[in-house]
């Protein structure tokens, strides 16, 4: 939430991080540190479009409640401060702060500018901060990483610890290259190659913003797996900006993928064998949280697309974060693959609604308007499915519109229709029916369903597959309804909650 909002801003998030009056992409950063979420972003501090990239920052207790502080590192005349991560460096092995006073470190792309003497280069730099990650200043002899590139960006970096040495770990791109490029580092100044990775899967676009962190399979502490996530613009399973993910092993110096379908050129027609963070049109350049408390790993993505992200409805503020999401490693099919849900503080923030059904509802052709609205809602409904060839929800239904989340049986298929979902005439490619593949379980079809003013999250089956759309409804579009086309279905169970503080409505 933006601490800024106002009820008059119909459209502005309440659990999807904006800032109050400007553009952000990418989140950059991220990290826990003195008991706060610190998110770090791509900011345009002077406009509501892209351009002059700088490091905007909030902060939160709960990864839900943000508030935004002071840009964190600006543009200067001789470089934009591109994506990057923030590491503590609690022995002060860079130097940059001392025994008593560690400093956090961020480590950023510069992408310098005509007037720099690197001009059309990018590189990767340092900045420090010894308040707490509030201010920051940047290292007197950047860039510590030069490749002589104009594509090479986006370092996250990690302490990894093998039992015997600790050391840092970058992982970066090549991203014309389609090429994840890894270095190690024991000063966070002197970096050493150790391999690259790629191309590999889906290659339709850019690879950039990667990651690279451990989880263990099945919650078994003896068993843990690597997931390199690559996002890449376009090239996504529903067209424009997505992000990919590997599952393998990492021995401090290679990441081996265990996942890889295609080698080398991306086949269009095996993009629904990739795996995929998210199906739908809005999640991209995801990166997960360092030094979360108990082993958690959270992620945050951009809840846009490149294809329009410009251009959406929304003012002075533009763009927003998606939902923080725990992810895990679980067995599916024989194969390791992430599962996502909403970070569980956004529970306290709901509370159940009258309509709150428990009993098998038979759901007979058309649609059938249930006795709950709002613009701000959680549901979580389960379908077994009967003579309809589709059923499912409609949200910030209004007299003329709606957005449909619908489940096919017959082609295994979960989808977002927003061709109806209010404002989607500021650009062509807007309009979609977006899907992702869908499995029965147990006769069960399960959505998880967050609706924030302008956005639809959908999470089905336990978090094995989501889908992230924006959506533009009139005000008044509140409604929720059930619908079933070609036959019948049965809503098992339906549990709809509103939000705690009435003036998120």
């Amino acid at each position: 939430m933006n601490t800024q909002h106002t009820a008059v801003d119909t459209v502005r998030p309440v659990l999807h991080y904006t800032a109050r009056n400007t553009w952000l992409n990418d989140p950059n950063g991220l990290i826990f540190h003195n008991g706060l979420y610190h998110l770090y972003y791509q900011n345009n501090p002077h406009g509501s479009t892209w351009g002059n990239m700088s490091w905007g920052h909030a902060t939160s207790e709960d990864l839900f409640l943000w508030t935004e502080q002071d840009v964190a590192i600006r543009v200067d005349p001789y470089e934009e401060i591109f994506s990057g991560s923030i590491v503590f460096d609690a022995h002060n092995t860079s130097g940059l702060g001392t025994t008593l006073q560690p400093p956090l470190v961020a480590i950023y792309t510069s992408a310098y500018t005509k007037a720099s003497p690197h001009s059309g280069l990018q590189a990767q730099s340092l900045a420090y901060s010894l308040d707490g990650g509030y201010t920051w200043e940047k290292y007197a002899d950047n860039p510590v990483l030069n490749r002589s590139s104009a594509n090479f960006r986006d370092p996250k970096v990690f302490r990894y610890d093998t039992g015997t040495e600790s050391f840092w770990v970058m992982v970066a791109v090549e991203a014309v290259d389609h090429t994840v490029v890894l270095y190690r580092s024991e000063d966070l100044k002197a970096w050493q190659y150790l391999s690259s990775f790629g191309p590999a899967n889906a290659t339709g676009g850019i690879w950039e913003c990667p990651d690279l962190f451990p989880l263990p399979v099945d919650g078994d502490p003896e068993n843990f797996k690597w997931v390199l996530v690559v996002n890449l613009n376009p090239g996504g399973p529903n067209n424009g900006s997505a992000g990919q993910y590997f599952v393998g092993d990492f021995d401090g110096t290679t990441f081996t993928s265990h996942t890889t379908v295609t080698d080398g050129l991306q086949d269009p027609t095996r993009l629904s064998e990739y795996q995929w963070l998210d199906w739908g049109r809005d999640y991209y350049a995801a990166v997960s949280f360092n030094d979360v408390p108990d082993g958690r790993r959270i992620m945050v993505g951009w809840m846009n697309n490149w294809d329009y992200a410009n251009e959406t409805p929304t003012g002075p503020w533009r763009s927003q974060m998606a939902l923080p999401r725990e992810v895990e490693l679980a067995t599916v099919a024989g194969q390791p693959r992430l599962i996502q849900r909403p970070g569980a503080e956004m529970s306290t923030h709901f509370e159940p609604t009258p309509f709150h059904n428990s009993v098998a509802l038979p759901i007979a052709e058309g649609t059938h308007p249930l006795e709950a609205e709002g613009p701000v809602l959680l549901l979580e409904a389960e379908f077994t499915a009967g003579t309809a060839t589709e059923f499912g929800l409609i949200v910030r239904k209004g007299a003329a519109e709606g957005t449909r989340i619908g489940i096919t049986p017959a082609l295994g298929q979960l989808s977002i229709d927003r061709n109806n979902s209010g404002q989607v005439d500021f650009h062509s490619t807007f309009p979609s029916i977006d899907s992702a593949p869908i499995v029965e379980t147990v006769g069960k079809y399960t959505l998880q369903v967050v609706v924030d003013h302008s956005s639809v999250e959908v999470f089905a089956q336990a978090g094995t597959v989501s889908l992230a759309e924006l959506i533009f409804p009139l005000e008044e579009s509140t409604g929720v309804s059930v619908y079933s086309l070609g036959g019948t279905a049965t809503l098992e169970k339906l549990h709809i909650y509103a939000p705690k503080n009435p003036s998120w409505n």
